[in-house]
């Protein structure tokens, strides 16, 4: 399979997805990757990393994507390979946004002459992590929506529902934060290479923005984890007031049971004297005993605000 690939006088970019085996030995053939780097390409090992080689850089970023059909943000990752004269690209095919950017490079003249004609790679490696960032955002207001939705429900008698869809906002953030937390370090460890030949002096310019990025980002994630972890508590805290309201009126119709059960229980005897029983209208005597039981100890527990 051919390798998708945009060529300057200046440099190329080579962007690849679903990478398959003959892909990955061609550019072994032309670049001379060292063979774990490329083995990494192929393997989903969803752990990010950056190493440093003599006349490259390679390194491994995870980015969340959202799956509209389970509702689920799953991650994938992108490899880069990075030097003075090229940029390689290789992605899991789940990110449009850089397969986006490539055609748009590719097709408009424009943008070929911004970030290639006129520029080093490194700027376009800024350039793909920008947009990247910015593809994540809107996943962010998503997620802050659910939560926004989930408020207004909390106090109408949903507490049920809402376990579940707390639960299922609750582990999209967290997929989220395991997708994005290492990329300050990476992009801290990129930085620290501004001395390599082939990174310019001023790139940390660029990069310190999407550092400051990287930071807003997880702060942004921070807050909606504080957020929804205050909506569980608020919900479990009902959930459990409504558990204990319940048994509270079970214990108390218990006890007003118990006493009338205990005055049905005494008449019931089969003793050979017994009040009441064998008189005219006993049945209906016994029963009014009963009933006023009932009633007393229901009044008892009114008056204590039991009930």
């Amino acid at each position: 399979m051919a390798i998708n690939k945009i060529k300057t006088k200046k440099m190329e970019w080579l962007h690849i997805e679903k990478p398959t085996q003959e892909q990955i030995e061609a550019l072994k053939k032309e670049y001379g990757f060292h063979p774990l780097d490329l083995e990494d390409c192929l393997i989903k090992i969803q752990r990010p990393q950056i190493s440093e080689y003599p006349n490259y850089i390679f390194f491994i970023l995870t980015f969340p994507v959202y799956n509209r059909q389970t509702r689920e943000i799953q991650s994938s990752e992108i490899d880069f390979f990075v030097s003075s004269k090229y940029l390689i690209t290789i992605s899991d095919g789940q990110l449009s946004t850089i397969s986006h950017f490539f055609n748009e490079v590719k097709n408009n003249d424009y943008s070929r002459e911004k970030y290639m004609l006129s520029s080093h790679p490194v700027f376009l490696l800024y350039e793909i992590l920008y947009r990247l960032q910015n593809y994540t955002m809107p996943m962010i207001d998503h997620i802050v929506q659910e939560i926004d939705a989930i408020g207004k429900k909390i106090f109408k008698g949903q507490e049920k529902k809402l376990v579940g869809e707390i639960l299922h906002t609750k582990r999209n953030i967290v997929d989220f934060r395991r997708t994005m937390q290492a990329h300050k370090n990476i992009i801290k460890k990129l930085m620290a290479t501004k001395n390599k030949f082939f990174m310019p002096d001023k790139t940390n310019i660029y990069f310190s923005n999407i550092l400051d990025k990287t930071k807003d980002i997880w702060d942004s994630l921070e807050n909606i984890k504080e957020n929804i972890n205050a909506l569980q508590e608020t919900n479990e805290s009902l959930i459990s007031y409504k558990l204990n309201e319940i048994m509270k009126t079970l214990t108390v119709i218990s006890v007003i049971i118990i006493p009338a059960t205990l005055v049905a229980s005494i008449f019931g005897m089969n003793t050979e004297y017994m009040p009441i029983i064998g008189e005219r209208y006993d049945f209906y005597f016994i029963l009014a005993i009963v009933f006023t039981v009932i009633f007393l100890f229901f009044s008892y527990f009114r008056r204590k605000k039991w009930l």
